[in-house]
C-alpha cells in the first residue's frame, strides 16, 4: 500500500517550524510495510491544498494530512477535503459538545471559531480527539483513503498509533498486503560518501541483481542500502529489509550488516563505529570498558566538546576519570606540564596526553590542540589539528590532521576525529579477554 504524507502550513515552507511529522511518519510507515514514495508540504491556500491532495491521490492509495484542523481562518484542511471528495461539511453537535467540555475543564469558554473544528465531512469517520479539540478524519473515497491529523506532533503521533494504523493495517490485510519495512544504520568516520560507495558497489551490484520488482516497481522483499551525510556524525549507510515479519527482517539484517562490514574493511579498514545511535564516545566506552581502562582528557580548541560528549554516555563515571580544558597557554604550561615554547604542535599534544593522565590518575590520556580559526596561530593555518595519545604501556603517539570548514565544524570535527584516533588505537591493543567489539 502506497501512502503520500501531506503537511500543510504556511509556517512550514517559511522555515518558521521544521516539519518533524513527516519524518516520524514516515519512519512509522516503513515500520508498518506501508510504502511512501512522495511527501509534500503545502501552505494555507484552499486551491493548493486542494490540488495536492489530488496530486497524491493520483499517485498513491492514500493520504495522511498533517495540520489545518485547528479554529482559524487558515485552517481549512476539512474544506479542502471535503472539495476533494465532493461532499459538504455537516457540523456534528456530539463533537462540538466534546470541544466545549475541555473548555469548561479548564476554567475556560469555548469561541464560537472551536465549533468549526467539529465540521466534518460527508461519509468520514471520527478519529476522537483526546488530548486537545481537533478531532481526525478517515475519509474514504471509493478504494482510497484519506487520514487528517493535526499538526501538534505528539497529538499526531497518538492518533496515528490510535487510529491510522489500525484503519491501514485493516486495509493491507483485505488486499493481501502483509509486510513490515525495517532500517539499520551503520555508521562511518574517516572516508567520503563516494569513497563509501566504491567499496560497497559490488554488494549493492548484487543486491540489485537479486531483488525482483512488484507491480509498483518497489524492489521485492529482499534488501537495498542507501548512502547519508551527516555532516559532523560522518556518512551512514543505511540498511533497509523488507520481509514478512520483524523477526525475517532482522534476520536479513544481520545477514547483510556483515556483508557490509567485511567490504568496507577491505576497501577502507576500520571506519565503522557503530550502528543506529551508537555514537563515537559509546564505540570508545565500550573499548574501554572491555579493556578495564581509564581515561582523561586535555583539550585546547575544542574546549570540553569532547569532554561533554563522552559524559552523555550513561555510566561514563565509571571510565572517564575527568578533563582539562588548557585554553590559554599558561594552563597547559603550569596544569599540565607542556614545556615553554609553541602550543600548537604535536609535541604540545603528547605533553598534554600525558600531563591530563597524571593529573587524573587515568589509564589513558588524550590531549587535542590546534587552530579553529579564523587566523593563523604560531604560523599554524586554520584547520590545523593535533592529537596526543598517552596510554601506560604504550610510548605516547600523535596524530596530525587538516579538518574543512569555519570555526564551530573545525572544532566539531576535531572533537570526533579525537575521539575515532582513540577508539582505533584501543583496538589496536590485545583485549583482555578473546575476541573483539567490531
Amino acid at each position: 500500500m502506497r501512502i503520500e504524507i501531506v503537511a500543510v502550513g504556511t509556517e512550514l515552507l517559511l522555515g518558521q517550524i521544521a516539519d518533524t511529522n513527516s519524518a516520524w511518519l514516515g519512519d512509522r510507515l516503513a515500520a508498518a510495510g506501508v510504502t511512501s514514495h512522495f511527501h509534500q508540504a503545502v501552505g494555507d491556500n484552499h486551491e493548493r491544498i486542494t490540488l495536492a491532495f489530488r496530486t497524491a491521490l493520483a499517485r498513491s492509495d492514500g493520504i495522511i494530512v498533517c495540520g489545518g484542523l485547528g479554529p482559524t481562518q487558515d485552517d481549512i484542511t476539512r474544506e479542502a477535503i471535503a472539495d476533494v471528495m465532493g461532499v459538504e461539511l455537516v457540523r456534528n453537535q456530539e463533537i462540538v459538545d466534546l470541544i466545549a467540555g475541555f473548555f469548561q475543564t479548564r476554567g475556560r469558554t469555548m469561541s464560537a471559531n472551536n465549533a468549526r473544528q467539529a465540521d466534518v465531512p460527508v461519509g468520514a469517520a471520527i478519529i476522537p480527539q483526546v488530548m486537545g479539540t481537533a478531532p481526525g478524519l478517515i475519509c474514504p473515497l471509493g478504494n482510497k483513503v484519506i487520514y487528517a491529523v493535526p499538526g501538534v506532533p505528539y497529538e499526531m503521533a497518538e492518533m496515528f498509533e490510535r487510529g491510522i494504523l489500525p484503519d491501514l493495517r485493516a486495509r493491507m490485510a483485505a488486499a493481501g498486503e502483509q509486510s513490515v519495512i525495517v532500517s539499520r544504520t551503520v555508521r562511518t568516520w574517516g572516508a567520503s560518501e563516494s569513497g563509501l560507495a566504491e567499496a560497497l558497489q559490488g554488494r549493492i551490484d548484487a543486491l540489485d541483481a537479486n531483488d525482483a520488482v512488484e507491480p509498483d516497481g518497489a524492489p521485492a522483499g529482499s534488501v537495498t542500502l542507501a548512502f547519508l551525510a551527516s555532516g559532523i556524525e560522518g556518512i551512514k549507510v543505511r540498511i533497509t529489509a523488507r520481509a514478512a515479519t520483524l523477526d525475517a527482517a532482522a534476520a536479513v539484517l544481520d545477514v547483510e550488516e556483515k556483508e557490509v562490514r567485511k567490504a568496507i574493511e577491505a576497501e577502507l579498514g576500520d571506519i565503522v563505529f557503530g550502528v543506529d545511535d551508537e555514537s563515537m564516545e559509546v564505540a570508545v566506552a565500550s573499548q574501554l570498558i572491555a579493556r578495564g581502562l581509564t581515561l582523561g582528557v586535555a583539550e585546547s580548541l575544542t574546549g570540553g566538546l569532547i569532554a561533554s560528549r563522552l559524559v552523555n554516555v550513561p555510566g561514563a563515571s565509571a571510565w572517564f576519570r575527568g578533563g582539562v580544558v588548557a585554553y590559554h597557554e599558561q594552563v597547559k604550561f603550569d596544569v599540565l606540564g607542556v614545556p615553554v615554547g609553541p602550543v600548537v604542535t604535536e609535541a604540545a599534544a603528547a605533553a598534554m596526553a600525558e600531563g591530563v593522565r597524571r593529573a587524573t590518575g587515568a589509564d589513558v590520556g588524550l590531549g587535542i590542540t590546534g587552530v579553529a580559526g579564523p587566523d593563523d596561530q604560531e604560523g599554524v593555518a586554520p584547520g590545523t589539528i593535533f592529537v596526543g595519545l598517552s596510554l601506560a604501556s604504550e610510548s605516547t603517539s600523535t596524530r596530525a590532521l587538516r579538518l574543512p570548514g569555519d570555526r564551530e565544524r573545525v572544532r566539531q570535527y576535531g572533537a570526533i576525529s579525537a575521539l575515532d584516533l582513540l577508539r582505533r588505537a584501543l583496538i589496536d591493543l590485545e583485549a583482555p579477554s578473546a575476541g573483539r567489539e567490531a
